[in-house]
């Protein structure tokens, strides 16, 4: 259902946060621009067309304001799989196929990728760095069981999180020498190598480099 902006941003706000919270710190955080006057006013103006809207998604007193509990928020759901994947990886847990896809759905995106409000940068970094762990995570269950296609999709949405990112390429060349593709794991390898060189001016590590070596003796 179209919203506001401002209304938007007051409901993704509290969708972040696990407790109710104070009128005048939500208005601060969303209008840090303007006078305390103008952001409580704004606040007021968002909260009026979110009733208006009958969704029943917030619910506020005089005081605090809280998304509702009976509210599915995506990025709650998304931040609980990922942990439940890091721990799978370290327990060796089985997983089945259902959570993989719904792993797959959730974890490939940054959390509201387009917004560019304060308040959300160390939200999204947050989410950001699990999510990736999770990614990489899946990866190497999937490749446990021998799923080579969907743990190389993982890997890749890994590597498109953070082209950077040596453990996510360490993730594909690893499911590539799973499968016995050495020739594709060499060449991921030297394009990660080219790319680091290029963008950064440094080596892969020792770690990355003892993964290949060992793959060609």
């Amino acid at each position: 259902m179209p919203l506001p902006m401002g209304s938007r941003r007051v409901l993704a706000f509290l969708s972040l946060q696990d407790r109710a919270v104070l009128r005048g710190y939500v208005a601060g955080a969303l209008w840090p621009d303007t006078s305390e006057d103008r952001a409580q006013a704004n606040l007021r103006s968002a909260l009026w067309r979110l009733r208006r809207s009958g969704l029943g998604v917030v619910e506020a007193n005089a005081v605090e304001l809280r998304a509702s509990p009976s509210l599915d928020v995506d990025v709650v759901e998304a931040t609980a799989l990922a942990h439940r994947l890091v721990g799978a990886r370290e327990s060796g847990e089985d997983l089945d196929s259902s959570v993989a896809a719904r792993a797959r759905a959730l974890l490939t995106t940054d959390l509201l990728a387009d917004w560019y409000d304060d308040w959300i940068i160390v939200a999204r970094e947050r989410f950001r760095q699990l999510r990736l762990h999770a990614l990489e995570a899946l990866s190497a269950i999937l490749t446990a069981k021998g799923s080579f296609g969907e743990a190389a999709d993982a890997a890749l949405a890994a590597i498109a999180g953070e082209p950077l990112r040596e453990s996510a390429h360490r993730s594909l060349i690893g499911v590539h020498l799973a499968e016995g593709n050495r020739g594709e794991a060499l060449g991921q390898y030297e394009r990660y190598r080219e790319l680091l060189r290029r963008e950064l001016g440094v080596d892969p590590s020792e770690q990355m480099r003892r993964l290949v070596r060992d793959a060609v003796e």
